[in-house]
């Protein structure tokens, strides 16, 4: 039997709203602002029993979803557990230690579904994780367990501070809610966020060191800057000047510097690049790092919002996305990318 504790997902909010929150509170919150305290519920069929109270026209379908989600939230969580929160503002990972009970109290002036959280880990990236693990932490679900895949031996080496150690046992197959057992797992996962975990994975391995650079260089001339790169080594603290015009001599000039680390950037190198800014008159910075950007980094970006711009890995695919059929074709060789629609499904309708 396994020594490890239980990983749960625990998001906060559809597009990260909470996340602030419950870092600096050292909770978890879970929507579902409409269901009354369950402090009295001890088990699923109780919280069944209120979720049936406050929704009484949902399907039944439906209802055993919301109630399987609240139940292993407010009862199954036990202390000691570990709680995944993929942080959706940053695309950054953070990890935290269950450190008490469900408590339905006032956050920012409404009452909200709670767990004490204490949290081990707030700015890891994505790619510190393997792609098994990523398909998981992209379940459709606010809340569920994560099991498969050895996930609470490799959460725990993560939130010791180490790296994900990859499986010890065969890659499982998609699981799903045990009927009654009121803990809902994985189920079926975000597939947008599944390809794009893929394609961010390919990007680390194809494009690593200066050509992280050299592809953001790609991005910048698809839409319609005209760049200079510095070359492999030393940069003096830029990696590539741009402007507009047929001669890139127009304003406004954009200084760029592209850190392909998997760590977040300090505030130092942000503030470095403000000052490579001034050496070269440039109006505009942007700022790359792939594994993304500390907190302090992000506090001080707020102040600069209309001179730097900060890009982490989700923010460079995106900006490939949008100018795909731009880039030159060596790029595109490197990365070949199809657009698919998908239709997508509600928790509801599942």
């Amino acid at each position: 039997m396994s020594q490890n504790p239980r990983v749960y997902l625990v998001r906060a909010g559809q597009s990260g709203e909470d996340e602030d929150r419950v870092i600096e509170d050292n909770i978890a919150i879970l929507g579902y602002l409409e269901v009354p305290s369950l402090a009295s519920a001890t088990d699923y069929k109780g919280i069944r029993e209120i979720v049936e109270r406050t929704f009484p026209d949902a399907k039944p379908g439906a209802v055993g979803n919301f109630a399987g989600q609240l139940c292993a939230f407010a009862v199954t969580m036990e202390k000691g557990d570990l709680v995944i929160l993929p942080r959706k503002r940053t695309s950054q990972i953070a990890i935290g230690r269950v450190s008490g009970p469900y408590a339905y109290r006032e956050v920012d002036g409404r009452f909200r579904h709670t767990r004490p959280v204490k949290w081990l880990q707030t700015e890891l990236p994505r790619t510190i994780f393997e792609q098994d693990l990523l398909y998981s932490f992209g379940a459709f679900m606010t809340v569920c367990r994560i099991s498969r895949n050895d996930a609470e031996r490799r959460v725990a080496a993560v939130a010791d501070g180490k790296s994900d150690p990859g499986p010890s046992v065969s890659i499982d197959t998609p699981g799903a809610e045990e009927p009654g057992s009121g803990e809902p797992t994985e189920g079926l996962p975000d597939l947008s966020q599944l390809a794009h975990d893929q394609i961010v994975a390919h990007i680390q391995a194809r494009f690593a060191g200066h050509a992280l650079a050299d592809l953001v260089d790609a991005v910048l001339r698809a839409d319609g800057w005209v760049t200079k790169s510095s070359p492999p080594g030393a940069d003096g603290g830029v990696d590539i000047l741009a402007g507009r015009g047929p001669l890139g001599l127009d304003n406004p000039r954009l200084c760029v510097q592209v850190k392909s680390q998997n760590s977040p950037a300090d505030v130092t190198v942000y503030r470095t690049l403000q000052g490579t800014m001034q050496t070269f008159k440039a109006q505009q910075g942007l700022l790359v790092c792939w594994g993304g950007f500390n907190r302090v980094v992000l506090t001080e970006a707020r102040i600069g919002h209309f001179s730097v711009r900060l890009w982490n890995s989700s923010d460079l695919v995106q900006a490939v996305y949008r100018t795909y059929e731009r880039l030159p074709a060596e790029v595109q060789a490197e990365l070949p990318l199809k657009r698919e629609w998908m239709l997508v499904v509600e928790a509801s309708e599942t």
